[in-house]
């Protein structure tokens, strides 16, 4: 089976390189990102822009607009990037940057991801009204985290999945993709992405772990039927896409994970069909 991993990072950030060195056990580099993609049939990945000027600063006020994905010095060929937005650094300088690289396709953009959370904005915020006039003038997806923040210096009451409603609501004709599908509360993002055409959701960075940690949880018959109810509410898995949150997560384990809460059936759409629509990627 082919898979689209449609959430992974790929920045020097001290904390995703402290979590794959002691927690995920994963190989945050170049090569381990390959040789992960190729033993586990993943054939193209979307990685979600971050920087960090200060070590340990995540999430850093004084990033540019855009971030990238800054690992090596280009990104692998079967990557494409969503910009990082930082609120803080948003101006007329930045948003001509983008749609520079925008129109140039320097490293396929394909949309753009907001912090929510980790910066104290609302997704509503007339900060972000620019951005978001970007992503539906080139038919962007814009990407917004929801959920649990893993820095304690992020606020929940900016990352939950509600949040996304007013904005589907506000912009009817752009494309929204709710990370984490919005855990741990996943059924109001599956209430939000039932409500609005305009919103899918991934079902990445559900856990944070290396191998044993993940297959223990995801043993977990209370949690997982939690989330199969979830879907099942939503019962639309032409919105659901499949996402690691690499380097947090070894990929084989979450794979694995995410297979029993996926029905079989519909496998190909939540691991492949859905990204390639949603982001519009061209797959050799």
């Amino acid at each position: 089976m082919k898979i689209i991993d449609a959430h992974v990072h790929y920045s020097r950030i001290a904390s995703f390189e402290d979590c794959a060195r002691r927690i995920s056990l994963v190989d945050y580099s170049e090569v381990g990102y390959l040789n992960e993609t190729k033993a586990n049939g993943v054939v193209a990945s979307v990685c979600m822009g971050l920087v960090e000027n200060t070590p340990a600063g995540f999430p850093d006020a004084s990033a540019k607009t855009p971030m990238i994905a800054d690992l090596t010095e280009k990104i692998p060929s079967n990557m494409s990037l969503c910009f990082g937005i930082n609120p803080l650094t948003v101006n007329q300088n930045s948003l001509a940057e983008m749609e520079d690289q925008i129109t140039c396709s320097v490293n396929k953009i394909v949309g753009m991801k907001i912090y929510a959370g980790y910066y104290h904005f609302d997704v509503c915020d007339p900060v972000y009204d620019p951005v978001y006039r970007l992503a539906e003038k080139h038919d962007l997806v814009i990407v917004i985290h929801t959920g649990d923040t893993y820095s304690v210096r992020g606020l929940l009451k900016y990352s939950h999945p509600l949040c996304v409603d007013a904005l589907a609501y506000a912009h009817p004709d752009m494309k929204i993709m709710a990370c984490h599908m919005g855990v741990p509360w996943v059924f109001d993002a599956c209430g939000v992405a039932q409500k609005n055409p305009n919103v899918y959701l991934d079902i990445s960075g559900m856990y944070v772990g290396g191998a044993s940690y993940i297959e223990k949880q995801g043993s977990n018959e209370l949690i997982n039927d939690r989330y199969r109810q979830a879907l099942a509410y939503l019962d639309n898995y032409d919105k659901v896409l499949f996402g690691t949150d690499w380097p947090l997560v070894p990929m084989e384990t979450y794979i694995n994970f995410c297979k029993k809460i996926v029905p079989l059936e519909e496998y190909e759409k939540v691991f492949y069909q859905n990204a390639v629509k949603l982001f519009r990627l061209d797959i050799d």
